[in-house]
């Protein structure tokens, strides 16, 4: 993605079409910053005839410099009043557009696939919204305030000098100031690849140590602390090496821009000289032109650092931008309806799915769940059993045949509607960085505290809770490090609980817990799912028994279905499941 580009997606969140009130603050910012410039351009002319009407002897002229000083006054008054104006409305402009694309970019992320967010690094992508919505500022500071109007000036000065003092002041205004221009682009866009490059390494910095923060533990438990050093010193020895980079090619520019404006400077002053000299200028004429030199050195010194400051500003703003140029890859369709649970039967149909051509995962997969019926899902790991339930939640899309609700394919409803409608305790619970009492409310945001104890309570970690010190405010940490695994599963079972869903999943929902609270789990599970659509991805048999159908899962095929009973009398791939199983439990039982 190329600056134009960047620029051609963010100029329309200035332009709020829902908020005229920003959009007159625009334009009187606007209005303001053309102004402040002509107002600008007044002073030096007005400092001229000045200085002028002083030479005069004629004592009646006495009055005329004193006009001409209020006159000096009001336009400098004029210019920074306007100038303010502009700073103090834009404003308004600047953080409503800031705040409407950070939000669109974070609603955006919610909208791309799980295939994007797992291939993408968290502590990338939250560094590239902060280093974007941050750069749109600095972006705007810099080239409204900075850039437009130095140029805007520079143009009005030339003119003036032409008009007053003919083409060869002009010429030689226009062409140190564009010797400038050109050199500061060439030499900032050949700095560019040193920032891209910082820019990338420090990503990759900040992914690298939010990875190995959230996985403190397992660093501890492997002693892979110097491994991990090693890694971000490395990184952070790239970044160095580029900002070395960066610095010595500013030296580089800084003294190319002075050499030129130097140069400029001094031809300007010495033609001035010289025709005041010879009597075609007065010392006003003189005080005009380094008035303008003064009046233009100011901003362009600041010219190549806000220049600088805009390009890097931009290239920040491309990786933020870029995000929202990412391709859905699981969308509603045009005009999808709600889905509207009547029954709430599930139905898999010659399902088929493959992340890509060499890797199926599953392969003509189907079975039905009547409303109000459990089916299970057993196998060993990696037959496809969780991706099931990430198909059932359209977090893929199908690679072929169709997944029905009420006989509704799914990929005909939204998304939204489809999600409400199922409620999940994952087999890896991850919860907020937030109080026990959010992350349970999490599966209900409105709902009363008193529903919030009663999912606590069906969930058997109530008592746990009331003992905490902060009881549910207590803060769980990040990704609910503070619990242990069986309690965070008690948490996402609570949440789940509190949703009420019509259709359920249980993926793997007890696997953290302990044998006897495992037990005590099921059964208020089994309660609280009796009547409702149930599927339940297991890997412990027992915990299955009471499903009216179970389906065995091997390389992603459908290796034998029925009832337990049924299942054992087989005698085929769940009997040796099964019997497998009671062993290690038996073995268990005896140490």
């Amino acid at each position: 993605m190329n600056s134009k580009k960047v620029l051609k997606t963010f100029i329309p969140y200035l332009w709020d079409k829902k908020n005229t009130k920003l959009r007159i603050f625009l334009i009187i910012s606007l209005l303001g910053l053309l102004i402040s410039k002509f107002t600008s351009i007044l002073v030096p002319i007005i400092l001229k005839s000045t200085i002028d009407a002083l030479s005069i002897d004629d004592l009646g002229l006495k009055a005329i410099p004193v006009a001409l000083i209020i006159a000096y006054g009001m336009a400098r008054l004029s210019t920074q009043f306007f100038s303010d104006v502009k700073d103090g409305l834009f404003s308004h402009v600047e953080h409503n557009a800031i705040k409407n694309v950070a939000i669109k970019v974070f609603k955006h992320l919610f909208d791309l696939s799980l295939k994007f967010h797992l291939d993408r690094k968290t502590g990338g992508l939250s560094r590239a919204i902060e280093r974007g919505t941050l750069s749109i500022e600095r972006f705007l500071r810099f080239s409204v305030f900075i850039i437009v109007p130095t140029l805007l000036e520079i143009i009005l000065v030339a003119c003036v000098l032409f008009f007053i003092y003919g083409w060869v002041y002009a010429t030689i205004i226009l062409v140190t100031l564009g010797s400038y221009l050109w050199f500061t682009l060439a030499i900032t866009n050949w700095r560019l690849s040193f920032i891209r490059k910082m820019n990338q390494v420090s990503t990759d910095a900040a992914s690298r140590s939010v990875d190995c923060l959230i996985n403190y533990e397992t660093v501890k438990y492997f002693g892979n602390e110097e491994h991990e050093y090693r890694h971000y010193e490395k990184i952070e020895n790239e970044y160095a090496d580029a900002a070395i980079r960066s610095k010595k090619s500013l030296a580089y520019l800084n003294i190319g821009q002075s050499l030129i404006i130097s140069t400029g400077l001094i031809a300007l002053m010495v033609l001035a000289a010289y025709e005041v000299s010879s009597g075609k200028l007065t010392v006003g004429d003189f005080v005009l032109v380094n008035a303008y030199l003064i009046q233009l050195y100011l901003p362009l010194g600041n010219f190549g650092f806000a220049y600088r400051e805009t390009k890097l500003a931009l290239v920040n703003m491309e990786e933020m931008f870029a995000l929202l140029h990412e391709e859905q890859e699981v969308k509603d369709i045009p005009n999808a309806t709600n889905l509207i649970i009547k029954e709430g039967s599930v139905s898999f149909k010659d399902v088929s799915f493959s992340y890509n051509k060499d890797r199926h995962i599953l392969q003509n997969i189907s079975f039905d769940i009547p409303a109000g019926e459990t089916l299970a899902i057993v196998g060993e790991s990696g037959a496809g059993k969780s991706t099931l339930s990430r198909l059932l939640f359209r977090f893929y899309d199908v690679t072929s045949g169709e997944i029905l609700i009420d006989g509704k394919n799914i990929s005909q409803v939204t998304q939204k509607s489809l999600r409400e409608a199922i409620g999940i305790v994952p087999q890896d619970t991850v919860l907020f960085n937030n109080s026990i009492k959010y992350n349970i409310a999490y599966g209900h945001p409105n709902a009363p505290f008193e529903d919030v104890q009663r999912a606590a309570k069906n969930a058997k970690i109530h008592d746990f809770i009331m003992g905490l010190p902060k009881q549910y405010d207590t803060p769980v940490g990040e990704r609910g490090l503070k619990l242990s695994g069986g309690e965070k599963q008690r948490v996402a079972i609570a949440r789940t609980i509190l949703k009420r869903p019509p259709i359920f999943l249980f993926d793997e929902a007890t696997s953290a817990l302990d044998t006897h609270t495992e037990k005590a789990i099921q059964n208020r599970l089994k309660e609280i799912s009796k009547g409702f659509t149930t599927l339940i991805i297991a890997h412990r048999l027992s915990t299955i028994t009471h499903a009216h159908k179970i389906i065995v899962l091997k390389d992603g095929k459908i290796a034998e279905s029925g009832t337990h009973n049924e299942l054992i009398g087989r005698k085929g791939l769940y009997k040796v499941m099964w019997e497998k199983q009671q062993h290690e439990e038996a073995d268990i039982v005896k140490t």
